[in-house]
């Protein structure tokens, strides 16, 4: 199981060189952390963009980018498009969101013709690394799906569930939140929670751990089980963290990043290649943290859906 992300690291050198597509890459942090990206040996990187912009924005900060290295393109739309055409010849192996509103980046994406959308619901996930915490977990999604239904939250578990394969999480323990840990027909979390842990444990969901509704003290915090008398297999020990709603999941992300001094990576789960997607306010640290993870699941082999 990768615990870190300088472990998850090492497993993306090992891994191999990946082929990176960045979207709109006339930024400073994510032409750093992609230039330590390609010193690490973990990508060979795809600049699309407006090419005078891309080389200006590098000479500025020190940083020389090779010519053969950027596609160039005009305004921010077509600089989504091509690099999502890009990947779908068959010629990148990953995407990477550079500088360019969410909103822009996912129309491409999301294109029923041209997109790089599968039979799956997309959905997106927060990889921490909180001080006090033995291991990487997932909070999701606070990223895509606004107010997810049941039907939705189980394709976002099996989504993040999938994923943690690629962290070396062979049984993951899904946590369901909510504010309490008991069933209120006035909290509709609750009642979905409650419906998705049996499904759980009558293996409908596969080869997981679950339960919930959980409050988060109780996923991730051993001594709150001991002192609720909450016991369980995912009880303190959560590797994924199943939020209510889009404003909940991006709140506790950037609350643990930017108050609880966490480290973080973001990425869209269940297209055809691995998306890496965050704030354009991420430092270049958070780039570079989500570049590896991007590395680490990528397919052997990526073979596209027509």
């Amino acid at each position: 199981m990768v615990k870190s992300f300088e472990e998850l690291k090492e497993r993306a050198k090992a891994k191999g060189q990946k082929r990176l597509v960045v979207a709109c890459a006339e930024d400073k942090t994510v032409l750093e952390a992609c230039m330590s990206a390609m010193e690490m040996e973990l990508i060979i990187p795809i600049f699309v963009g407006d090419k005078n912009a891309i080389v200006k924005t590098g000479k500025s900060y020190g940083i020389s980018i090779d010519n053969k290295c950027i596609e160039n393109t005009t305004g921010v739309e077509n600089s989504v498009k091509k690099s999502v055409e890009i990947i779908r010849s068959g010629d990148g192996d990953f995407l990477l969101k550079g500088m360019v509103k969410t909103s822009t980046f996912l129309k491409g994406l999301l294109d029923a013709e041209c997109g790089l959308r599968t039979s799956r619901r997309l959905s997106h996930s927060a990889i921490i690394e909180a001080p006090g915490y033995y291991k990487l977990f997932q909070v999701t999604d606070g990223g895509m799906n606004v107010k997810p239904d049941v039907k939705t939250k189980i394709d976002i578990i099996k989504n993040a569930c999938n994923f943690a394969l690629s962290l070396g999480v062979m049984k993951p323990k899904v946590a369901i939140l909510a504010a309490v840990e008991v069933v209120n027909p006035e909290m509709q979390e609750t009642v979905d929670a409650a419906v998705i842990k049996q499904m759980g444990e009558r293996g409908q969901l596969g080869e997981i751990l679950i339960d919930g509704p959980l409050a988060l003290d109780l996923a991730v915090s051993k001594e709150a089980c001991r002192k609720k008398g909450i016991k369980g297999n995912v009880a303190g020990d959560a590797d994924i963290l199943i939020v209510p709603d889009i404003a909940s999941g991006n709140i506790s992300a950037k609350g643990l990043i930017y108050l609880g001094k966490a480290k973080a990576a973001g990425i869209i789960l269940g297209a055809k290649v691995p998306v890496v997607m965050l704030s354009r306010a991420d430092d270049t640290e958070t780039k570079l943290n989500s570049i590896a993870l991007g590395v680490v699941s990528c397919p052997e082999k990526v073979k596209l859906r027509k």
